[in-house]
């Protein structure tokens, strides 16, 4: 049988995320190469006790079809989490709830993207991004990161010379790097932004989970009819129940409801409303603190780590909060060879390459301290440099 599938496939990059489940699944391999919460901090009695009460309280119409805008109880949670927290005006029908925030990626890329139009996103970006836009078939144009978020010159010569139909950011520990951008970069891009027909994408995955407690301003509050907000509950609550949401322009909205009924009608109703119930009956803030304060001790131990046994040439970012950061090896190591030489030691790095849309990251390697407890992190580090002194 000759099947004759659609010509993107063939150029859509070749996904590194089986082989990389598939070796974070080999036991007694620590794993930093997954994008996974420390599945010990999902609440799952919290969980099946509003399950239990959505099943005796409303179970029939929790298993019926709903609208494709989600369950509006659940919007208003998200628009008032964003007026309390962030200082943003949003209102229920600015939300549209989604299978987790990785299904506004396609969705979105979908309704503005035709074969070879311009889009604009960070170097190093995130990798899920990049295969979601792939499909599309569209000219990715790279911004360098810099310590503080993108170059503005190079941004401001993207926009200008190429006016992307969106510009893909995550200003709050972005992934993999873990940079954050400051509020002057904030700005900045608001600026350059502004006027044009460019639409800023802000994924912020990782918003709740700053070290520190103190949410930063997003994008979308400088140039608020020119910016989507992706969300998701997964990196907060449990990423098994996949939901996110976009919030967004009534206009993007419009279109992007479209696309999404095509898709799939609605997101997972029941979940939406276990998670309502779950939300309305528990403290998230309390539960995020917690988490992230867990985060931020894994993060500060794996720096510490990284700064003491790795050898000399070896840098590293450091997070103000998330679950990743990068790692550049010494001069000559590759990526690839630590990967595959760590998986032998019994550790699992993400080589940077597949984060690097038009080439490179054959010498940074991606980790992950969310995962892994305080012991699996130690031991896992002392294994990793073992490897990188090996070949270096």
């Amino acid at each position: 049988m000759n099947y004759r599938f659609a010509g993107r496939m063939g150029r859509a990059p070749e996904s590194f995320l089986e082989e990389l489940f598939r070796v974070s699944a080999v036991p007694g391999v620590i794993s930093f190469a997954g994008g996974l919460p420390g599945s010990a901090y999902i609440d799952v009695e919290g969980i099946r006790e509003a399950a239990r009460e959505v099943f005796a309280d409303e179970g029939r119409a929790a298993l019926q079809y709903t609208t494709t805008d989600g369950y509006l109880p659940l919007r208003e949670f998200i628009a008032d989490r964003y007026r309390r927290r962030l200082g943003l005006p949003a209102t229920p029908e600015e939300i549209q709830i989604v299978n987790g925030s990785q299904q506004c990626l396609d969705l979105v890329a979908k309704i503005f993207l035709d074969s070879g139009d311009a889009v604009g996103m960070e170097r190093p970006g995130y990798l899920g991004a990049i295969e979601a836009f792939s499909l599309y078939e569209p000219v990715v144009h790279s911004v360098p990161l810099e310590e503080d978020g993108p170059d503005l010159a190079a941004f401001a010569s993207l926009i200008r010379d190429h006016a992307p139909k969106f510009f893909y950011g995550i200003p709050n520990s972005q992934n993999p790097s873990g940079t954050t951008y400051s509020e002057g970069k904030r700005r900045a891009v608001a600026e350059v932004l502004e006027g044009t027909d460019t639409v800023f994408y802000e994924d912020d995955a990782f918003g709740e989970l700053f070290f520190d407690g103190k949410p930063r301003p997003p994008v979308k509050r400088y140039l608020p009819e020119q910016t989507v907000i992706s969300g998701s509950f997964s990196k907060i609550v449990a990423p098994g129940m996949r939901i996110g949401w976009i919030y967004a322009p009534a206009p993007i909205l419009r279109e992007f409801n479209v696309a999404k009924q095509a898709a799939d009608l609605h997101s997972n109703f029941l979940c939406q409303v276990i998670l309502h119930r779950y939300l309305s009956t528990h403290d998230l803030d309390a539960h995020v603190a917690r988490v992230a304060a867990v985060y931020g001790a894994n993060c500060r131990l794996m720096c510490d780590l990284l700064n003491d046994l790795m050898p000399p040439g070896t840098t590293h970012t450091n997070p103000e909060g998330g679950m990743f950061m990068t790692a550049t090896l010494p001069d000559g190591i590759s990526s690839m060879e630590v990967f595959s030489e760590g998986v032998k030691e019994g550790v699992a790095v993400l080589p940077g390459v597949p984060f690097y849309a038009d080439g490179g990251g054959e010498d940074t390697i991606r980790l992950n301290f969310s995962a892994a407890g305080e012991e699996e992190i130690a031991e896992g580090i002392h294994r990793l440099a073992r490897v990188v002194r090996r070949l270096a």
